[in-house]
């Protein structure tokens, strides 16, 4: 039990750190980090998908034969979906833009930033829980230390989101403390996420593939429609391309290696 604890409480940590970040830097991310930030961010979430999620959702179907690809790819679609909905219902603004996205509300920018990244650690937390699960149900090939793998990995990528939130909120007037406040605070749905995928997994352990590429799916479609288009606008877009590949390998290798 502790040790799944600290597999859900691992990602927090990295918002933390990254919130933490508004106590050394004064006015905002330089765009060099901010761009490398997100390419590696991304390129976490594309290679945590694959590895350790969406290959394993297959293997776990592989007595099906041909027809073993299937729960993967109709969770995949329906993660898609559910990230569209979310983003489409939400309220919420991206970096670099004054056109907020989602239902008309009237919130300040920096809340609608805050929604944006909390949209972000969503998929996220749902893909720890998902592995976690899969490691206490024994009927998958993940062992405890992939699952710590993505745990870590996403703990890495959230530490830039963190940052993303808590800095704007100290441009906007805020204390420093409050800010990093707020940064963690838009984190804690990871973990939140994750015990909602562990309970409903521990009702329906059947539908543990199609939770595996629902998270797969739920993540991609955040790094397709914002992550990328954020960190590949304007100049020095080779930096996240850079920042995306460095992201990619690191995650490939803490899955194959830990697991």
């Amino acid at each position: 039990m502790a040790t799944i604890i600290i597999g859900l409480l691992i990602p927090l940590l990295g918002t933390m750190l990254g919130s933490a970040f508004v106590f050394f830097i004064r006015d905002k991310i330089p765009e060099l980090a901010q761009k490398t930030m997100l390419g590696f961010a991304s390129g976490v979430m594309v290679s945590a998908s694959v590895w350790s999620l969406l290959i394993p959702a297959i293997d776990s179907c592989s007595n099906s034969g041909k027809w073993a690809v299937m729960p993967a790819a109709v969770g995949f679609l329906v993660g898609i979906l559910f990230l569209l909905s979310i983003d489409s219902i939400v309220p919420h603004l991206h970096i670099g833009t004054d056109k907020p996205e989602g239902m008309k509300m009237h919130l300040s920018r920096t809340s609608m930033l805050t929604f944006a990244v909390t949209i972000h650690h969503l998929p996220e937390g749902m893909a720890v829980g998902v592995v976690l699960a899969g490691v206490n149900s024994g009927v998958t090939n993940i062992s405890f230390a992939s699952a710590m793998a993505v745990a870590i990995g996403i703990a890495i990528q959230n530490i830039p989101e963190g940052a993303i939130v808590s800095i704007p909120m100290r441009t906007a007037g805020k204390s420093r403390w409050r800010s990093f406040v707020i940064g963690t605070l838009s984190g804690v749905v990871e973990p939140v996420g994750a015990l909602v995928v562990m309970l409903l997994l521990g009702v329906t352990l059947p539908i543990l593939p199609y939770m595996l590429s629902f998270a797969a799916g739920a993540m991609l479609y955040v790094v397709v429609e914002e992550i990328i288009p954020e960190a590949s606008s304007g100049q020095h877009s080779n930096l996240s391309t850079i920042g995306f590949a460095i992201g990619f390998v690191l995650m490939m290798v803490l899955d194959v290696v830990m697991g």
